[in-house]
């Protein structure tokens, strides 16, 4: 097994903790100093010894001292049991690229049967940063054809609030 995919479900679990805390750039600090601790030479030859992990983990936590909050700790203790210290490394990458997900801005293509006013797109802008939990970037269109309303786009999602979209469902409504 290779070692993104014996880190990703740490990194994940980690990435997730800290979203919910609100601590993604903690996290990632504190997980880059445990992945340094993890690379030097004689913690490595440490962490490949036949030491009992309860041990393992009491010394590679005295060697993080306080870089590590509680979570942070009880994570390289969970590690330790299962005998995966060697793959800290990988686990910050994958937590990286999470939070390099996370922060990444979404585009949101809006098509408004006339022109939106700039209250009008921050409405929207908010509504689709809320829901999307992204920063959101609006590209703005007009196409009169959908005779009112607006259609969203962002990603997979598609929100069809046109008159024109109305009118189709109802009509594969009324032949159904």
């Amino acid at each position: 097994m290779d070692m993104i995919t014996i880190a990703r479900p740490y990194a994940k679990a980690a990435f997730d903790f800290a979203v919910e805390k609100k601590a993604v750039d903690k996290w990632l600090t504190m997980l880059g100093f445990a992945a340094q601790v993890a690379s030097d030479p004689q913690v490595e030859d440490l962490i490949n010894s036949n030491l009992n992990a309860e041990k393992m983990a009491d010394l590679f936590l005295a060697v993080c001292g306080d870089q590590l909050d509680e979570q942070g700790q009880n994570l390289i203790k969970v590690m330790a049991v299962n005998g995966r210290l060697s793959v800290l490394p990988a686990v910050v990458l994958e937590f990286a690229s999470l939070k390099a997900e996370l922060d990444r801005e979404v585009e949101a293509e809006v098509v408004s049967a006339a022109k939106l006013t700039k209250q009008q797109m921050a409405k929207i802008q908010a509504s689709l940063e809320k829901r999307l939990d992204r920063k959101v970037k609006l590209n703005c269109s007009v196409d009169k054809a959908l005779m009112a309303g607006i259609i969203i786009k962002a990603g997979d999602l598609v929100i069809d609030g046109s008159v024109r979209g109305r009118l189709s469902r109802l009509a594969e409504t009324l032949q159904s």
